[in-house]
């Protein structure tokens, strides 16, 4: 694994519009190398805008963007491969941007592509020969094998059946912890972001900005399936949450206590008035604390 880096992406007072329409609107956040941040919200809250202010594929209107990592990949929501090339060239094509001889960067994007699930045989086939899951595989290693400080991930699992996205989901996690990458990724999938983040950004539209921050601190790796599930609906139970999707206030069941507590989730209680435990691994951050701004704060509950 690299050396623990300090490096790190702030985003700090970003507003951004087009014409008329304010698409974002006084954003704050940061993402640390080995971090992994989920900027999740419905489709329409300018997630994928904010993304863009992040590579730099936009230019800045207001706020700043500040990126101290010194390399960046970005994996689009569509693998985007380019038709007269080989998958391997695909792998390739940002080595040969960066001046790297062929056998070499071959090697190189030829030994990720296999740990990365690809075949010998799928290495020489054309984008329009590969399923959609094989094309998936190809974009990320094309990612990947520019070893980036900083991962950019705009919905690149979407499309993928269950399966083959846990699949991705554990390639991805286990080269993210091999090199102490950071990655912001953005999604509308909550379990996905219970799934692989560190951190959960709740964005809301009209304009888009962020409302609140989940912290996780369970490692990633050792999340299971249970884990995953009942800490998403309980996500899905916070009046920020289902206040961003439009969704109607949570109704408690019969006999449970609150879902929310001192801005610590928990599980209703037993019937009977049982005493109710917090859920461990999983705390909401109010922007008044401060951790949605640059500079951190206090976790509430903690």
């Amino acid at each position: 694994m690299n050396p623990v880096s300090r490096a790190e992406l702030r985003v700090h007072g970003l507003s951004h519009a087009f014409a008329r329409d304010e698409v974002l609107s006084g954003i704050h956040f940061r993402v640390r190398a080995g971090e992994v941040v989920a900027l999740v919200g419905p489709s329409g809250c300018g997630k994928t805008t904010l993304l863009h202010l992040a590579a730099g594929l936009l230019t800045v209107q207001e706020g700043r963007v500040d990126n101290g990592f010194a390399s960046t990949a970005f994996m689009f929501q569509q693998p985007r491969l380019l038709p007269w090339k080989t998958a391997l060239d695909n792998v390739a094509l940002g080595l040969k941007a960066g001046g790297m001889k062929r056998a070499e960067r071959h090697f190189r994007a030829r030994e990720l592509a296999l740990r990365l699930g690809l075949a010998h045989r799928d290495l020489d086939k054309f984008p329009h020969q590969l399923s959609g899951g094989m094309q998936s595989r190809v974009a990320l290693a094309r990612a990947l094998v520019l070893a980036p400080e900083l991962l950019l991930l705009d919905e690149p699992f979407s499309a993928l059946d269950v399966g083959l996205k846990e699949e991705l989901y554990r390639l991805l996690l286990d080269h993210q912890a091999e090199r102490g990458m950071g990655v912001l990724m953005i999604t509308h999938d909550l379990m996905e972001a219970v799934r692989l983040s560190d951190a959960i950004l709740v964005m809301a539209p009209e304009p888009g900005r962020i409302v609140c921050r989940f912290e996780l601190d369970h490692p990633p790796a050792r999340r299971g399936d249970a884990w995953v599930y009942r800490h998403t609906a309980e996500l899905l139970q916070t009046p920020e949450v289902r206040a961003s999707f439009g969704l109607p206030a949570a109704v408690e069941a019969e006999g449970t206590g609150p879902a929310q507590r001192d801005g610590v989730l928990r599980p209703g209680g037993s019937q009977g008035g049982g005493r109710v435990e917090p859920l461990s691994g999983l705390r909401l951050v109010s922007p008044a604390s401060g951790l949605v701004a640059v500079q951190g704060g206090k976790r509430c509950g903690a």
